[in-house]
């Protein structure tokens, strides 16, 4: 059954949270699809941050818009592989300025991941298919732009209202 806020497009609700997917906090469950070079994304991460919720981390790399976007991704998971997914996020998020390869070595280093290790694993084919598996859950969920916010089902598209943050506060 489709809502007022669902995409009209929309084939399946986004899968329910697993034991695979990047989750933190507590509270309410929202599930964002987001590209870590998008500014909205940062913008809606900062949001989002402050919430007493449970945010549910999706990969939509968008890279007709953000040509580094697939590589970060691919860098946020090599660093799941090693216990620090969330650290990578939001290193990233919060500075869009540097992600060049360089950049990313400098950050995997600073988190004290092991660095072949992780060039490895981000170049990895179990990598490549994490995050192809998010991009392809999010299209057909309907998500059509980053970041978008699922909350029961519901798609929130772009960067959340007032409203939408309100419901939480």
């Amino acid at each position: 059954m489709q809502t007022s806020s669902s995409t009209p497009w929309t084939s399946s609700p986004p899968p329910e949270p697993g034991p695979d997917d990047h989750t933190r906090g507590s509270g309410p469950v929202v599930i964002e699809y987001a590209d870590l070079e998008c500014p909205y994304c940062a913008r809606a991460h900062r949001l989002l941050d402050e919430l007493p919720i449970t945010r549910v981390f999706r990969h939509f790399p968008v890279k007709s818009k953000h040509p580094r976007a697939r590589a970060l991704a691919h860098a946020a998971e090599a660093a799941a592989l090693q216990g620090r997914f969330w650290e990578m996020h939001d290193s990233l998020l919060e500075d869009q300025a540097h992600i060049d390869d360089p950049h990313l070595w400098e950050r995997a280093r600073i988190l004290g991941l092991d660095l072949e290790r992780f060039e490895s694993d981000r170049r990895s084919e179990r990598v490549a298919e994490r995050v192809e598996r998010d991009f392809q859950s999010g299209i057909r969920a309907g998500v059509t732009t980053t970041p978008t916010q699922f909350v029961d089902g519901d798609a929130h598209p772009g960067v959340p209202s007032d409203r939408f943050l309100e419901r939480f506060r």
